[in-house]
Order: C-alpha cells, then structure tokens, then sequence
C-alpha cells in the first residue's frame, strides 16, 4: 500500500480538527444531499468508496470541525490516492455560514502537508472554476500555480493548479 497514513485518523490545525470519514458517514451524506447534489458526485469514486472497508483518508476525506466547540464547518480529501506519476489531487468546501474565516486555508494546507508526508507524492493538484474566486485565492496562498485550463469529464472547463509537495 506504501503507507499508513491512509488510516490516520485525525489531523489537528491551529483552529480546526480533520477527521477521516468512514464509508458509513460518507454514504449517509451522500442519501442526505440533493438530487441535484448527487448527479454532481463522481461515480467512479462513489464506487470506490462503497468498495472500502475502512476509514481510507485518501478516498473517504476529512469532516472539517472547530477546535473550540466541535462545530462542523466544512469538508475536505483527496480526489484519490497517488497516481502512478505521484499526482494527488485536493478538494474542500466550507459551509456558508462559515466561509471567510480562513478555514478552507487552514484545511487545504493540511491536506498539503498530509500528502507531502507521503513519500509517492510528487505533485499535489487542485481544479477550480475557470475565473477568480475564493477557491483561487485559497490556492493562491497555499502556494499552487495556475498552470492552465482542463477539461473535467464531469464539471466541464476548470482552471488546474499544482504545486510541489513541500520537503
């Protein structure tokens, strides 16, 4: 597998908690949401979570909570685990009520150092909507780089970002 780090459970920030989901969670979620929601949820990770066993950082993500009262604001993870040229791709969303307190930057760079421990990654990837906004400003101060336009099977145009992972 080439590392444990994909059963490690928690990862704790200055301001917020990271901690990994199970498949259980993941798929109640999933029930909860919207059918518009769902349509937008990937199915080939779908399978792959309904396929896991156990909490798997890299494939299950991370529910985002508040070191001070608990509360969760967001979620965050892994478009999947290292691909076979080292490429890992991040994702998060904060909750409205709690967007603009620098929570999607706390989590992402800890998604950034979480991969960056893995000794199979060489390059952590982000998409966005092709245009400037908070997704872009985030990734701007966790140090990625525009490094052009992509074609998602499933969002359509979005902007790719990369960076290296830190030594």
């Amino acid at each position: 597998m080439g590392s444990d780090l994909r059963y490690k459970m928690t990862i704790t920030t200055a301001s917020l908690t990271l901690k990994v989901q199970t498949s259980e969670e993941v798929l109640a979620t999933i029930n909860g949401m919207s059918e518009a929601d769902r349509s937008q949820v990937s199915r080939e990770w779908l399978a792959r979570v309904e396929a896991s066993l156990t909490g798997d950082a890299w494939t299950h993500g991370f529910v985002i909570s508040r070191l001070e009262d608990s509360e969760r604001v967001g979620q965050c993870g892994f478009v999947g685990p290292p691909d076979k040229d080292g490429v890992v791709e991040i994702a998060y969303g904060i909750e409205p009520d709690f967007q603009g307190r620098g929570y999607a930057t706390e989590a992402a760079m800890a998604l950034v150092s979480f991969a960056s421990a893995d000794p199979r990654v060489v390059t952590i990837r982000a998409h966005t909507l092709p245009q400037a906004n908070a997704s872009s400003r985030v990734l701007t101060k966790c140090g990625f780089n525009r490094i052009g336009e992509s074609v998602d099977h499933e969002a359509g145009l979005v902007w790719r970002w990369e960076r290296q992972k830190s030594r």
